[in-house]
């Protein structure tokens, strides 16, 4: 099956009933085939080839998914990029993924052979050849490459292929989306260029109508959910916080049947809030690049496991192994690993890499956790931020949960600052509601932490920095606050009688 197909029969089924919705924008499931068929034609007729890379680097819009699909229909190989990252990581990207082009909304700057930008665009739209684009890609081929989030060091382009995307579809409607159906609308507010963007196939084989928001802003989400009476929508955990800050969100009358959330665990004290306010219809998905949206899922019904992150996909072998890569029994901490078809092939251009991440054919996710005996998966953090304070492993996140029970923490970060005495200092970032203070929140700690857990300083900020998913930067904040004291602590060197001496 070729994703191009897909598209076709949709066209077939759902033929003029509303596919995409920009604002006063709406292309049907017919206008969208032939939008992609006229692109796809557009592309090649530049004298692209198949299985060339192309960059993609827009706004969330209907004209990316056009985009996106018309390089699925013409065999090249998609390279997503996202809008919120910097110059120097678009450029790295498009050097790194050898792309001969980029297709973009007006960025300057991009040095690849070929740039599309909206103009160039919109006239390949219109004169592209309207006969079918349909260029058959092995199943094993590259489709697209999609970046790590680089935690641990530079961003690495995972190899997908079209039998992994047909993988991912077939779990999000077997376990993730299972009712999602015609009439319904999936209203995108996260970046297309992530996460949200996984949900358009399930939207598009099912008829479903997808309501694009160009920019998320919270109050324009309520109001948009609200008046287009939104069935499911997916929202990261700090998008969810911040929706559910907004006045508006308490009358609005809303009409959402599933929330997916994902990309980030999510505290347990944000989640009762998030499920008295809109009922139990909340749906965890962990994933990672190397096996996008697909490794657990926890359903609404499942939620009373705290701190869980589900049970396999149907279609995904899931365990837990020691640094020996020895199975591990339930209950015992260690690297979560998966195999199943939704994986990655390899690290574009890694070979090292990528052995390292399939060991004995399982792919290592970096991610510490457990299963308990019912086959419920938890996460306790990544495997490199795991802290050593006095000789104990201090997880963040367990920190974080805890500060993000207490009254006013809208967010938290917890990373280890270098120390002498602890090797790892425990230090929180948080922001929050105006009012908090920092003597209330040293106080929850004390009384919900071990000691070596507790954070040593706590220091509240106006916001948290984020990635381009939304995703909170420990190691920005560490570097922040590394560059921020490291005058003080060279003048205290330069000062002390140890250094005079």
């Amino acid at each position: 099956m070729q994703i191009g197909a897909l598209i076709r029969r949709a066209a077939l089924f759902f033929g003029d009933a509303p596919c995409l919705v920009e604002g006063a924008r709406i292309v049907s499931f017919r206008d969208f085939d032939a939008l992609t068929d006229r692109l796809g034609n557009a592309l090649l007729a530049c004298g692209l080839k198949a299985q060339e890379r192309v960059g993609v680097l827009m706004p969330n819009g209907i004209d990316c998914l056009v985009a996106y699909y018309a390089l699925a229909k013409s065999g090249l190989v998609r390279v997503s990029l996202n809008m919120r990252e910097t110059a120097e990581n678009h450029a790295y990207k498009l050097e790194d993924s050898g792309a001969r082009a980029v297709i973009h909304g007006g960025v300057d700057g991009l040095k690849v052979e070929i740039t599309i930008g909206p103009e160039r665009l919109a006239e390949l739209i219109a004169t592209g050849e309207a006969t079918p684009c349909a260029i058959d890609r092995d199943p094993d081929a590259p489709y697209r490459l999609g970046y790590t989030g680089g935690t641990t060091g530079r961003s690495k382009a995972v190899t997908l292929t079209t039998r992994g995307e047909l993988a991912e579809l077939s779990a999000f409607l077997t376990d993730l989306v299972p009712d999602i159906r015609a009439g319904d609308t999936f209203l995108h507010a996260a970046p297309i260029a992530h996460a949200s963007g996984a949900f358009f196939l399930p939207c598009l084989i099912r008829g479903a109508r997808s309501l694009v928001m160009a920019k998320f802003e919270a109050a324009d989400f309520v109001r948009l959910a609200e008046r287009e009476r939104a069935d499911m929508t997916f929202l990261v955990p700090t998008m969810l916080a911040i929706v559910l800050e907004q006045p508006e969100t308490a009358g609005a009358n809303f009409a959402f049947r599933r929330i997916v959330y994902g990309a980030s665990p999510i505290a347990h004290a944000l989640l009762e809030r998030a499920e008295r306010r809109f009922g139990r219809i909340f749906a965890q998905t962990y994933g990672q690049a190397e096996s996008p949206m697909v490794i657990t899922c926890l359903r609404p019904e499942d939620h009373d496991r705290v701190g869980s992150c589900g049970r396999p996909f149907t279609i995904v072998e899931v365990g837990v192994v020691d640094e020996q890569d020895r199975a591990l029994p339930v209950g015992e901490r260690g690297e979560i690993v998966c195999r199943g078809p939704q994986t990655m092939a390899y690290y574009w251009n890694r070979p090292e890499a990528t052995a390292d991440a399939f060991r004995n054919g399982w792919l290592h996710t970096g991610d510490i956790g457990y299963m308990d005996a019912q086959g419920f998966f938890y996460l306790a953090d990544r495997k490199h931020d795991m802290l050593i304070s006095g000789g104990y492993n201090v997880y963040p996140r367990e920190v974080e949960d805890v500060l993000l029970s207490c009254e006013g923490v809208i967010e938290a970060a917890v990373i280890g600052l270098p120390d002498e005495k602890w090797g790892d200092r425990v230090h929180a970032v948080v922001a929050g509601r105006p009012g908090l203070g920092v003597e209330a929140l040293l106080d929850h700690a004390r009384a919900h932490l071990a000691s070596y857990k507790r954070p040593k300083a706590i220091e509240i900020w106006p916001e948290l920095p984020k990635s381009s998913a939304n995703k909170i930067l420990r190691r920005a904040i560490r570097d922040r606050i590394l560059a921020r004291d490291a005058p003080a602590a060279a003048i205290g060197e330069a000062c002390s009688p140890e250094r005079a001496r």
